[in-house]
């Protein structure tokens, strides 16, 4: 395992900075293990729904981790907004960093990680091989 600590600057959005850094690293296997931070717009699918909903406004990330693989980002994340109130969910495409995004993503060399679509559950699901 490499670790890979990140840091997102403002503006950045965080689903496609992680999809990136597995890029820029030459990987096909990767885990968000933490992140913290802050952003302005929140993109989160909550269980069972099937669009994304929109959270804006100055939001805390409290919990951040996930799979990454070079065809798919699956992260799950808590954020708060000003008022303590908590929303977690899968994370969506357009979550905007506001003021930063710390985090820890762990490279997985010997590992190619994908998304096939699995029958029994009917969506893309990670499938595990060796590099």
């Amino acid at each position: 395992m490499q670790p890979v600590p990140l840091r997102l600057m403002p503006g950045t959005d965080l689903r496609a900075a992680i999809g990136g850094a597995l890029a820029a690293h030459g990987a096909t296997a990767a885990f968000v293990l933490q992140g913290i931070g802050s952003l302005s717009v929140a993109q989160l699918r909550y269980a069972g729904k099937p669009a994304c909903a929109e959270l804006r406004g100055d939001l805390e990330i409290l919990t951040l981790a996930g799979s990454v693989s070079r065809d798919g980002v699956h992260l799950h994340m808590s954020v708060s907004d000003a008022q303590g109130h908590v929303h977690g969910g899968h994370v969506g495409p357009g979550c905007i960093v506001r003021t930063t995004a710390e985090l820890l993503m762990a490279l997985l060399p010997g590992h190619a990680f994908a998304r096939e679509h699995d029958p029994a559950t009917g969506y893309p699901e990670l499938t595990i091989r060796p590099a």
